[in-house]
C-alpha cells in the first residue's frame, strides 16, 4: 500500500472491536478467566488485556501503525519522546558501558548523555555529527550505543545513517535514531541499518499540539527487552493520548506534504537576508549535509533555523515581530510556532553546554506550520524589516 494508504489501513489487522472510528480503552484492568490464563497473559510482552502498565489495545494499535511506518518489527508506547528514549537506553547501557551522542541534538538527550547517565557510571562521548571520521574515533571497546538525530535540533545539521550505522554494526555496538523532526514520511533510519528508532510523537505525528507520547521502534527482541524496562520505569501512555496519536497519524503524510513546502519555502526566502547571518535548511544546495540528506531523506522538513545577525537582541525582537507563528517550546503543530533556543535552553544547559551544542545566541528555529507559503513567508520578511528599523 501506498504512504496515505497505510496510515488509514495499516492497523486494520490490531483493531479490537468493529468501531469505524477506534474505541478508547479507558479501563486500567482487564478480567482473565482463569489462574492459567491469567499466568500466560502476564508472561506475554505488551498483551494489550491485562494492566495499562503492561500494555493496552490503543497501544498495541498505534504501535502496529507506526512499527510499519518506520518499517520495523515492533513498536513501543511511552508517556513523551524523553520515556522512550530513557527507557531503551537504559535496557541497552550499565556500568562501565560507553555510549556517544552527537554534540547537536535535543536539549533532553544532551542532559542524559551529560548528567544523567553518568550518575550511573556510564561514560558518554559527544562528537560532531557530520564528520564519520568523529564516530568512528571516539569507539572504544566498551561502546555499546551510538545515538544519532538527524536533522538535529535546533541547527538541523545531518548524519549520515548508514555510514554511522555500518561502523557502529562492525564494532558490535547498537545504533538508535531520533526521527522526530524528519518522521517517517520524510526518512525511515532502519532502512539504512539503524537498529532502533524513537520519536516524540508529541510533535509531528500527533500534529495538533494536543497530546504527548512517545515511541520506540525496532526489532521484536529489542523493544521486549525495552518492554521490561518500561515496566519498571512506568513510563505509560494514557490511552486518550494513544488515540489522539493515532488521530493524528492519519493524516501524517498529508500535513508533511506542506510542512516541507512551508520548510523549503521560509529557507530560500531568508536566505541571504542582510538581517540573517545564516539559514540552516538541509534542502538547500548550499546546506554542509545536502547530499546526504538528499540521498537518505524523501523531503526535508518543516524546521528552518534561522541566525539572526543582531544576536540575542534581534532573535528576539524578530519573534516578537511575528504575526502568525507564536512563540513555544514545541514544534511540529499545524500552527506555526517559533522559539529562541538560547533563551529557552538556558534554564536547564549551561553556557559551556549551549556553546557546545552548537547554540549561538541569535538562533531561531522556526517550527513551520500547514498555512499558505506566502503568508508565512511574508510574515517573516515584515518582521524582519521591523527588526532592521529597531521595532
Amino acid at each position: 500500500m501506498g504512504l496515505s494508504t497505510t496510515l488509514v489501513h495499516g492497523d486494520d489487522d490490531f483493531r479490537w472491536d468493529a468501531s469505524i472510528t477506534p474505541s478508547i480503552a479507558q479501563g486500567v484492568n482487564w478480567a482473565v478467566d482463569s489462574a492459567e490464563a491469567f499466568d500466560a497473559v502476564a508472561r506475554e510482552p505488551r498483551h494489550p488485556f491485562l494492566y495499562n502498565r503492561h500494555g493496552n489495545p490503543n497501544h498495541t494499535q498505534v504501535a502496529a501503525l507506526i512499527a510499519e511506518l518506520e518499517g520495523a518489527e515492533a513498536a513501543l508506547m511511552t508517556a513523551a519522546g524523553m520515556g522512550a528514549l530513557t527507557t531503551a537506553v537504559l535496557t541497552v547501557a550499565k556500568a562501565g558501558d560507553h555510549v556517544i551522542g552527537q554534540r547537536s541534538t535535543y536539549g533532553g538527550t544532551t542532559s542524559m548523555l551529560s548528567r544523567l547517565l553518568p550518575r550511573f557510571g556510564v561514560e558518554c562521548t559527544q562528537v560532531e555529527q557530520d564528520d564519520v571520521g568523529a564516530f568512528e574515533a571516539a569507539l572504544r571497546p566498551n561502546t555499546t550505543l551510538v545515538l544519532v538525530e538527524t536533522p538535529s535540533n535546533p541547527r538541523l545539521k545531518v548524519t549520515d545513517l548508514a555510514a554511522v550505522a555500518e561502523l557502529a554494526r562492525a564494532h558490535g555496538a547498537l545504533t538508535m535514531a531520533d526521527n522526530t523532526f524528519a518522521t517517517p514520511v520524510n526518512q525511515r533510519p532502519i532502512d539504512h541499518g539503524i537498529d532502533l528508532v524513537w520519536h516524540s510523537g508529541t510533535k509531528y505525528m500527533g500534529g495538533h499540539g494536543d497530546l504527548m507520547a512517545g515511541v520506540v521502534a525496532g526489532s521484536e527482541e529489542w523493544v521486549d527487552r525495552i518492554w521490561q524496562t518500561a515496566q519498571i520505569t512506568g513510563a505509560v501512555l494514557a490511552p486518550f493520548n494513544a488515540w489522539l496519536l493515532l488521530r493524528g497519524l492519519r493524516t501524517l503524510s498529508l500535513r508533511m506534504e506542506r510542512h516541507n513546502a512551508n520548510g523549503m519555502a521560509l529557507a530560500r526566502a531568508l536566505s541571504g537576508h542582510p538581517a540573517v547571518r545564516r539559514v540552516d535548511y538541509p534542502g538547500l544546495p548550499d546546506h554542509p549535509g545536502h547530499e546526504v540528506a538528499a540521498r537518505q531523506m524523501s523531503g526535508f522538513g518543516g524546521m528552518v533555523a534561522i541566525e539572526l545577525a543582531g544576536g540575542f537582541e534581534a532573535a528576539d525582537a524578530f519573534i516578537a515581530s511575528l504575526r502568525l507563528a507564536k512563540r513555544a517550546s514545541s514544534l511540529g503543530d499545524v500552527r506555526s510556532l517559533v522559539v529562541h533556543p538560547a533563551a529557552l535552553w538556558a534554564k536547564n544547559m549551561t553556557p559551556a553546554e549551549l556553546e557546545e551544542a552548537g547554540v549561538p545566541p541569535g538562533l531561531v528555529r522556526f517550527s513551520t506550520g500547514i498555512e499558505e507559503p506566502s503568508d508565512l513567508v511574508d510574515d517573516a520578511l515584515a518582521a524582519l524589516e521591523r527588526v532592521q528599523r529597531g521595532g
